[in-house]
């Protein structure tokens, strides 16, 4: 083994990682020296993926850049490689880090084999692989983010009846009513999904007074680790723990930021629900007012409780046992 005159290992004796950004239509790849561009489609996948496959790269760092990235994901873990997929802004953070100002898609590239360098040797470098995906959850994310796009889409129309012209408001209510019928099916092809592939989960899930069909869906289809990690784990990937802000002997306030905003989202209106309907999570919201915490804080130490509580139904396959959690948030 060769080593360095300090005594460190040689970077003769690593193996390469890689960087790759990922565009609409290119895919810029750098690991050691090499560049290299193809074609975000199939044929680029599959030769991007031989290459690392035959320069014996360890790991591959890519951006999610909202689905661009997801077939290029699943070609490289096919090929056995690999893959961490981070969130675009931790990726601009460590190249400002490192001072790279300028932003190409080579330049970017660079930098993300240089992040890749450095997860591949960090000590919780199992943490950032990205799990190969669920066929079954792939689809039903599919549907959900559909689901999604069509209530965002009704709620711009319902927004512009109030300026509309008479014949502007016939346009409109056209388009709702059609909205309307897409989502009543789409709801349909996803309560049918669900029926026959989640059955287990959503029954588990259902039993929780609080947490209706939207919230099931999501979770099922964007938190697909609910019961597979720990409860820290799980309230930090939906954003709803909070994190610290100290510096010497500046205490700063504990907030709450990143994480899956679809989560978040679908998990504070669950906690709206559950703050009236749920007994345990009511105790557990009147417990804090009572303490003094603002009603903001209170909702979003209920949403991390609600989590808490569902991952661990899922992980042991137990439904909700109101005796068990009143009691348990009662010595909270």
């Amino acid at each position: 083994m060769n080593m360095h005159p300090q005594g460190g290992v040689a970077n003769l004796d690593r193996r390469a990682n890689a960087g790759i950004d990922v565009s609409k239509q290119h895919l810029d790849a750098c690991w050691g020296d090499v560049e290299l561009r193809v074609l975000n489609d199939a044929s680029g996948w599959d030769e991007l993926a031989a290459r690392l496959k035959a320069a014996d790269v360890d790991l591959v760092v890519v951006e999610a850049t909202g689905g661009y990235e997801r077939g290029l994901v699943c070609a490289l873990q096919g090929a056995g490689l690999a893959v961490a997929r981070v969130n675009p802004r931790q990726a601009r953070d460590f190249a400002k880090s490192m001072g790279v100002l300028a932003k190409t898609d080579r330049v970017d590239a660079r930098c993300l084999r240089d992040f890749a360098d450095v997860l591949a040797r960090h000590k919780d470098r199992a943490k950032y692989i990205t799990a190969a995906a669920e066929p079954l959850r792939v689809e039903l994310a599919a549907m959900v983010t559909r689901r999604r796009q069509l209530v965002e889409m009704r709620v711009a129309e319902s927004n512009r009846l109030a300026l509309a012209g008479k014949r502007a408001v016939l346009s409109i209510k056209t388009v709702l009513r059609t909205l309307d019928k897409q989502l009543a099916q789409l709801d349909s092809d996803i309560d049918d999904f669900l029926g026959e592939h989640f059955a287990a989960q959503r029954a588990l899930l259902d039993s929780v007074k609080g947490v209706g069909p939207v919230t099931i869906m999501t979770l099922q289809a964007a938190l697909p680790e609910l019961g597979r990690l720990p409860r820290r784990q799980v309230s930090k990937l939906a954003g709803v723990a909070p994190l610290a802000n100290d510096s010497g002997q500046h205490k700063g306030k504990r907030q709450i930021w990143g994480g899956r905003s679809e989560v978040r989202a679908v998990a504070y209106m669950a906690v709206l629900s559950a703050i009236r309907y749920n007994p345990a999570i009511k105790l557990f919201y009147d417990r804090l007012i009572a303490a003094g915490k603002l009603p903001k804080v209170a909702i979003v130490a209920c949403m991390r409780k609600l989590l808490t509580i569902l991952n661990a139904m899922a992980r042991d396959g137990a439904f909700w046992d109101p005796l068990k959690h009143e009691q348990a948030t009662k010595n909270a």
